[in-house]
C-alpha cells in the first residue's frame, strides 16, 4: 500500500476511528429529516431539509432503518427519530383507500401516482430494522408491508418482482426492471433474518440466480431493464442515460451492490456447505471485477462512472455517492471472505478517495455527486437526501458479511 495512511487500511484502529468518526457525523446530519407527519423531508448540502421538494417513502424507510441502526450503537435519540418515520409510514404515506403506501407526497401533501416496487421494497427493509429496534408500530407494519408485496409485486411462478402499478393497484406496467429487484433481495434477507423465515431468503436465491445467468452472458455486465416477458432491453432510456433510476447501460455500482448482496445469500444459505457457496462467491468477483475495470479511474480521473455502454466505455462519467459506498462494502466483504489482499488494496484506495474528495469536512455527510472532474454537482442528486448508502459503508466493512447489516449491529457482531 506504499506511503498511504494508515487510517484508510481495513482492520487497522486507525481505519475504525475514521468510520465511527464518520458515523457520528452522519446521524448529527440528517437528524432534522422528519416533517410533522414524520414522512422524510429530503437534505440539503448542510442537512437543512429543503421542504419545497417531494418527502418520498424511500427516503422515509432509509431513515428508519438509518436510525433504528443509530439506537443499537447508542445515538441519542435514534429510536425516537425512527420512530418518528414509521410514524410516517404508517399514516401520512400510507394510502389507506388502495392500500400499500404512495410513492411520497408533494409540498402540498398532494400523494404522488403510482405504487413502485422500489418503495416497497424498502417498507420492508424499514419496518424490519424498527421492529428491531422495538419501535412501536413496526411489527404491525412490517407484517402488512410483506402481505401487499406478496399480493402485488412477487411473483411465484417467475420468481422475480413487477415494478410499476398505478396508484389503484389495477394497472401494472409493462417495465420490469432489476434495480427495484435488488433491493427486494436486501429486503428479503432483512425479513429472514428479522422473522426467521427462510422463505424470503429462498426467494432472493431465485432472483439471484436468474441474475447472475443474465450478467454472465453478458460480460458480467448486468442488464437493468427488460420487457414483461423479462427479455432485457439494453437499448432503454439511450435518450436520458443519466436517469437516477433508470439509466441507460450496464450501472458499476450495481454491479459492485449486487456482488455484496449475492455474497450475504449465499454465505447465509450454505453456513456449512462452502461447495454449495462457491459458484455464488466467484459470480460475486467476477461482477466486483467487471465494475471496477470498467468503472474506477476509467476516464483519467479517480473515482467511479455512473454508468457505461455495453462495451464498458463510460457514457455518464459523473461520480455518485452511493457507488462509491457500495464499492468500500463490497471491496471489504470480499476481502473479508476470500483474504485476497487486492481486496485491501482497492479498499484502502476507496477510503482515500472518500477522503479527500467525497466527504464533505465543512457541512457534513457525503457530496452526493461529482462531476468527470470531481467538482460538486447536482444534476442528478442535488443535496443530500438521506444517510442510507454512506451509513452502511462505514459499517458493513467490520460487521458479519453474511448477516443483514441492523440484525449484525445489534448483536454486536463485528469482525
Amino acid at each position: 500500500m506504499g506511503n498511504r495512511s494508515r487510517k484508510y487500511e481495513i482492520g487497522t484502529e486507525e481505519n475504525r476511528k475514521f468510520l465511527e468518526d464518520i458515523r457520528q457525523g452522519l446521524f448529527k446530519f440528517g437528524k432534522d429529516f422528519p416533517s410533522p407527519g414524520g414522512s422524510a423531508y429530503y437534505l440539503g448540502d448542510d442537512g437543512t431539509p429543503w421542504k419545497e421538494r417531494n418527502r418520498e417513502v424511500y427516503v422515509t424507510c432509509r431513515m428508519a432503518h438509518v436510525y433504528a441502526i443509530g439506537e443499537f450503537l447508542g445515538f441519542e435519540g435514534g429510536k425516537a427519530l425512527a420512530e418518528a418515520a414509521v410514524k410516517g409510514l404508517c399514516g401520512e404515506l400510507h394510502d389507506r383507500e388502495n392500500g400499500g403506501w404512495y410513492a411520497g407526497l408533494t409540498a402540498e401533501e398532494t400523494p404522488l401516482p403510482g405504487k413502485l416496487c422500489y418503495a416497497h421494497a424498502f417498507v420492508i427493509l424499514g419496518a424490519s430494522s424498527a421492529l428491531l429496534a422495538g419501535v412501536e408500530g413496526a411489527k404491525d407494519l412490517l407484517g402488512e408491508a410483506i402481505d401487499v408485496y406478496d399480493r402485488y409485486f412477487w411473483n411465484e411462478e417467475e420468481g422475480m418482482s413487477c415494478d410499476t402499478w398505478n396508484t389503484e393497484f389495477t394497472v401494472l406496467d409493462d417495465y420490469r426492471g432489476l434495480n427495484a429487484n435488488m433491493h427486494t433481495v436486501e429486503a428479503f434477507l432483512a425479513a429472514a433474518d428479522v422473522l426467521e423465515d427462510e422463505k424470503y431468503r429462498e426467494r432472493a436465491g431465485r432472483i439471484i440466480r436468474r441474475v447472475v445467468s443474465w450478467a454472465e452472458k453478458n460480460n458480467w455486465r448486468i442488464p437493468e431493464h427488460f420487457t414483461k416477458e423479462w427479455k432485457p432491453d439494453l437499448e432503454c432510456n439511450k435518450e436520458r442515460p443519466d436517469d437516477p433510476f433508470k439509466p441507460y447501460g450496464a450501472t458499476p455500482g450495481h454491479g459492485l451492490e449486487w456482488s455484496r448482496l449475492i455474497v450475504q445469500w449465499a454465505l447465509s444459505s450454505y453456513p456449512d456447505e462452502k461447495e454449495k457457496a462457491a459458484p455464488y462467491i466467484e459470480a460475486a468477483k467476477n461482477l466486483y471485477h467487471r465494475a471496477i475495470s470498467d468503472g474506477w479511474n476509467s476516464d483519467g480521473a479517480p473515482g467511479i462512472v455512473y454508468t457505461t455502454d455495453w462495451d464498458g466505455k463510460p457514457v455518464v462519467h459523473d461520480r455518485m455517492h452511493w457507488t462509491l459506498a457500495e464499492a468500500i462494502n463490497t471491496a471489504a466483504v470480499l476481502y473479508r471472505v476470500t483474504g485476497n489482499k487486492g481486496y485491501g488494496e482497492d479498499y484502502a484506495g476507496f477510503m482515500e478517495y472518500l477522503d479527500e474528495k467525497v466527504l464533505d469536512h465543512v457541512n457534513g455527510s457525503w457530496f452526493h455527486q461529482l462531476d468527470r472532474e470531481n467538482h460538486v454537482a447536482g444534476t442528478v442528486w442535488p443535496g443530500k437526501a438521506d444517510l442510507y448508502h454512506a451509513l452502511q459503508a462505514v459499517l458493513i466493512p467490520y460487521y458479519a458479511p453474511e448477516v443483514s447489516i441492523a440484525l449484525a449491529v445489534k448483536r454486536g457482531l463485528e469482525i
